[in-house]
């Protein structure tokens, strides 16, 4: 038996031929069925279950075919009125328009499947690794300097009720969180290897695909760490781990997007986008670590490495073919005294008071990236 949704339908004088998809593949499975059990209500889009036996298939696109006894449609799919049109290859701006449908398009079903088998590859790595998952706060009042623009949380009709003395529900300004890395270095501070993985919000306000409102990020933090080296070496491993699973677990679905829908997703932080294509390209259209950035350039908790007159912190990004920076990372400034300067400089040292007391119960080298 299967369930799901017809792609097709082409009804000859001798058999029924039914393409359905039950969203696990790209790839549909052929029904072929006796003419008899053809019905109105059999349409493209329309929900089926549909009983048989599994047979091998003479035709050379496939392995098997299921040859029907029973064609149930379980739900009815309006081809006039549907916005999707069978063998119609519709755009990316087209779709957008119909957020609730764009799911049963293969451009968004294939995406859907990636992203699936990235989550669980990432969740692997880390478990394997001996890493351990921490839930980071989604609403902060910790706005992780230099990570992006931020939302502001406030309760509706607060201000209504004259409340001068408390104007915050949370008695502190609240934000939609940008980073769960300050939090992960608290944690930093029990656990050897931790790590978040979930919502993440910009206010940048972009309508290009450089940049998203919300999106779903990774971070991870290592204690007992020392050099940069090692830190590119579980980003590395954190790369190759998930590819690998996506490449095995997807190949249509990737194959699909090289074909069609053409990556050319680009963007960093302070290299332009093209200085990171020249690397990328130079070093022959593979994986790249970029190293040692200038101080001024990388928020306050990268760890400065003295090395005057270039004065560069110990941090590092990812750049890959077709897409620019995929990880961000740094070791992070554990020398008390050197962060107190450098959060003085900047005026941030009472808010951010906290943090430097980290340094003083037990605190140890350690670096993260995201």
């Amino acid at each position: 038996m299967i369930l799901g949704w017809v792609r097709s339908v082409r009804s000859q004088k001798k058999a029924l031929f039914l393409d359905v998809n039950d969203g696990s593949s790209l790839r549909s499975l052929q029904v072929v069925a006796d003419p008899g059990l053809a019905h109105r209500r059999l349409t493209f889009g329309s929900a089926v279950e549909i009983s048989g036996s599994l047979e091998k298939s003479l035709h050379e696109k496939q392995n098997v075919e299921l040859q029907a006894t029973e064609v149930l449609v379980v739900g009815e799919c309006d081809p006039l009125n549907f916005p999707f049109k069978v063998k119609e290859r519709h755009g990316l701006e087209y779709i957008r328009q119909f957020p609730h449908l764009r799911c049963k398009t293969n451009t968004f079903s294939s995406l859907l499947r990636v992203r699936s088998a990235a989550t669980s590859a990432i969740h692997s790595f880390f478990k394997e690794n001996g890493f351990v998952h921490i839930h980071t706060p989604i609403i902060t009042s910790n706005d992780c300097e230099g990570a992006g623009e931020i939302f502001h949380v406030e309760h509706e009709g607060r201000g209504n009720k004259g409340d001068q003395d408390e104007p915050y529900f949370f008695s502190v300004p609240a934000f939609l969180t940008v980073s769960g890395q300050l939090h992960l270095e608290v944690m930093a501070g029990a656990f050897p290897c931790v790590y978040t993985f979930g919502p993440t919000f910009r206010a940048e306000n972009s309508q290009s695909r450089r940049h998203l409102a919300e999106f779903y990020m990774v971070e991870a933090e290592i204690s007992f760490i020392r050099s940069l080296e090692d830190l590119m070496v579980v980003m590395e491993n954190l790369f190759k781990a998930t590819t690998e699973r996506i490449l095995a677990e997807c190949p249509h679905d990737i194959e699909l997007y090289h074909k069609h829908v053409a990556p050319g997703h680009r963007w960093g932080n302070d290299l332009q986008t093209e200085h990171e294509n020249y690397l990328v390209k130079h070093c022959g259209n593979v994986p790249v670590f970029v190293i040692n950035y200038p101080y001024e350039l990388k928020p306050f908790y990268a760890r400065d490495n003295s090395d005057q007159p270039e004065h560069t912190v110990a941090a590092v990004d990812l750049l890959v073919p077709g897409i620019g920076e995929l990880f961000g990372g740094s070791l992070r400034e554990e020398r008390q005294e050197m962060l107190r300067a450098r959060l003085a400089r900047a005026g941030m040292e009472d808010a951010y008071q906290w943090y430097l007391e980290l340094r003083q119960f037990g605190s140890v080298p350690h670096g993260g990236f995201g």
